[in-house]
Order: structure tokens, then sequence, then C-alpha cells
């Protein structure tokens, strides 16, 4: 496979040995495997239990170091510091902090990226819409559901909005309305520029989203291809028709068999039960039939839908423009600024603007002179006067005293 240069992950020959204590070798989970997955990319790893799927992940992520052949994540090796912000990761088993809530986790590993606090917010508030869960949002993540613990699991691995998104079997546990949004929000980053590898024992899920898949067994690749070609049935044509009648049908039967064919099978098409079900939550959500748990989360986040991410000067342009609209907001303007359109209008602004300016100018004047220290009248300064010889003499007797 030729390495190009939107080639997001190469790897060649790779391979991982587990040793025992004595270095002598236990397990090759991993052999010989070449891959290399493109920008914009949904690549499938398919196999059994012990295929060399998580292993294959770790070794991308750098948690494991390869015995042999060499890998390349985003240009670099993986153990280089500098692509990990451009990662996200989703695991298998969702390692959360059961004490937190759902804002909680969001935030914590919004800060390990060093974002800001109102950049934070408005992620965590997008995310958290987006994967069905701002209804429970206050409620301590180790009192989940596997299936809600997988969509807040699902959030966190897009906080960063990264360019490289690996994911080891993100529907685990989840219902058919999660499945159906995380399809829709794999195809969304795709377009939108990202790549994702995806990790799953859900045939059905993979064939709906990858456009290429590697199926591995014993840690070696054998197949690999897009989805359309390794489906494909070469010897076989498939032709969907409106309803036909026994007489057309058999006119069909007749003019095949005079080809030397045969029909195999005459049925009517199904629909995916998944479709059925969804049909139907739909319905129960319409009716706005309570649930106490996770519902049909809302449209992909924006700043996962947008462009090319904000260079860090529009990052402070942002931020000055939110603080300088914030003390707007917070101040009152001292001299508010008009127009002057013509006739009773115009009189009826400049009186109202005379009487804003006029009460503005009081209060900065009565302010003004709250600030500045008042002379004290002649009483005042005499009794302050008094006071003040008079603790002097107090302490003057003290230290005399002493």
């Amino acid at each position: 496979m030729p390495e190009g240069n939107d080639s997001v992950v190469v790897t060649r020959r790779l391979t991982k040995v587990f040793r025992d204590f004595w270095l002598r070798e236990k397990v090759t989970a991993v052999a010989d495997l070449n891959l290399d997955i493109q920008r914009r990319e949904v690549f499938g790893l398919l196999g059994p239990n012990g295929s060399g799927k998580t292993t294959t992940l770790k070794m991308i992520l750098g948690l494991l170091f390869p015995t042999h052949g060499t890998i390349s994540v985003l240009g670099r090796l993986p153990t280089d510091v500098r692509i990990k912000s451009r990662i996200g990761f989703l695991p298998e088993e969702s390692y959360l902090y059961p004490f937190l809530d759902a804002r909680e986790t969001l935030d914590f590993y919004g800060r390990l990226f060093h974002q800001p606090r109102r950049q934070r917010q408005r992620r965590i508030d997008m995310l958290l819409d987006m994967v069905g869960l701002s209804s429970v949002a206050y409620r301590r993540v180790g009192e989940y559901s596997k299936g809600m613990q997988r969509r807040i699991g699902l959030a966190q691995a897009l906080i960063n909005d990264p360019d490289l998104l690996i994911l080891d079997e993100p529907t685990g546990g989840m219902d058919p309305i999660g499945t159906k949004q995380f399809k829709d929000l794999i195809g969304v980053l795709a377009m939108r520029g990202k790549t994702v590898i995806l990790s799953s024992h859900l045939l059905a899920d993979v064939e709906d989203v990858c456009h290429r898949i590697c199926i591995l067994y014993g840690g070696r690749q054998r197949a690999e291809g897009s989805v359309s070609e390794l489906l494909a049935k070469r010897n076989m044509t498939q032709i969907t028709t409106e309803h036909l009648d026994d007489a057309s049908l058999e006119a069909v039967r007749t003019q095949l068999q005079a080809a030397n064919k045969k029909i195999l099978d005459v049925t009517a098409p199904r629909d995916k039960l998944e479709s059925l079900f969804l049909r139907i939550v739909q319905e129960a959500q319409d009716q706005r039939l309570a649930t106490g748990g996770a519902i049909a989360g809302g449209e992909v986040a924006e700043f996962l839908r947008s462009g090319a991410p904000a260079t860090g000067k529009e990052v402070i342009e942002q931020l000055v423009a939110g603080a300088a609209a914030a003390d707007q907001t917070e101040i009152p303007q001292q001299k508010p600024q008009a127009t002057h359109p013509s006739g009773q209008l115009a009189e009826e602004s400049r009186r109202v603007i005379d009487s804003l300016t006029a009460d503005q100018k009081g209060k900065d004047s009565a302010a003004e002179q709250a600030a500045k220290p008042a002379p004290p009248p002649l009483q005042q300064k005499q009794a302050e006067q008094s006071v003040l010889e008079e603790l002097l003499g107090e302490e003057g007797s003290s230290g005399r005293g002493q």
C-alpha cells in the first residue's frame, strides 16, 4: 500500500509479541500488519476475541511498544507527546470517576487539554445535548447504566475536537437510538476531514459507517478492502421493482428460462429492525411520554460540524469580544449614542436621552462626591481633635506606666 500525503496511520510489518517472566514467547498478538489509513476515512477493525484488535489500537496510541515493525501516527511516532492533543480515544471499558457527574467529568477532561473556561462550558453544553444526557447531567456517573456511560465516554473523546478518533466497541450497551446517533456522528466527522478507527463486534454497525475494513484472525490480516468490494456477490444479480402479480412474475420467469437462467428466490423487501424501533420511539417522544433514562440526542455539536479549528489569534479575539460584551451588560453606558430621526420621534428621543444623561451625570457627580473626602464642619473637627487628644493622652500614660 503506497503511503500518501493524506496518510494518518501507517504501519509496516507491525508485530507485537507478549513474553513471560523468563522472556519466553508467550503469544503473538499481532504479526506483520500493514495498514494505510487515510484522512477523511472511517476504517473498521474486525475479528473475533483475541484477534489483536485492541493490541493494534494500543500500539497506535503509544500505550504499547511494538516488538518489530514501524508505525506512524499523524506523521510522527505514536509516543510523540505533540500529537496527543489531536487524538480522541474511547476505550472498550469506560474508565470514569464514579463520584463525578457528567458535567464535572467533561470539565475535567477539558482542563487536561488546557481549554479556557468559556470554551469548556460551551462544548460541555453542546456535547451533553448531542449524546442525550442533558437531563441527567448532574447525576453521578457511577449511577449511569452501561449505555449511558458509553455516551458520556464518547463525549469525553470529542471534547478536544480531535483529528484522529479511535473507538473500541463504542456502541456496547447502547440502545438503538444511541447507536443510530453514533452512526450519524461518524458520518459528519468524516465529512469534516477527521479520521475514525472503529473496532467493533457489531458487524451491522461497521457495515453501515465504514469505508474500508480489515479482518484479523490470530493477529494476522486476512482480508482488507472497501465494504462494497468485500461484500459484493459477483455471481448474482439483484433486481428490485414494484410488486408483481402472478402473471407478471410468470412472464419474467419464462424470459429468464429462455436465457438459461432461473429465479432463486422471490420475497418482499423487509425493513430493518432498527428502523422499526426508531420509528416507534419517535412516536412515543412525539407524544411526550416521560422517561428516566437517556433521551434521543440533539444535533451534532457545532464545534464538530464547523470548518477548520480556530487559530490562537481567533480564540483570543473571541474571548476579548465576549469580555467586552459582558462589561457592557454590567456597566451602564455614560453617554449613550442615538440617531436623530425627523419629527416628533426625534424630539421624543432627545427628551429620553437628555433625561438619561442627566440622571447618569447626577449619579456620576454623586459618586465622585462620595469618593472624595468632604471637609468636616467645625464641630466635627473639634470633636475629632478632642478624640485624638484623648487617645494620645491615654497612649502617653500607658507608655509612662510601662
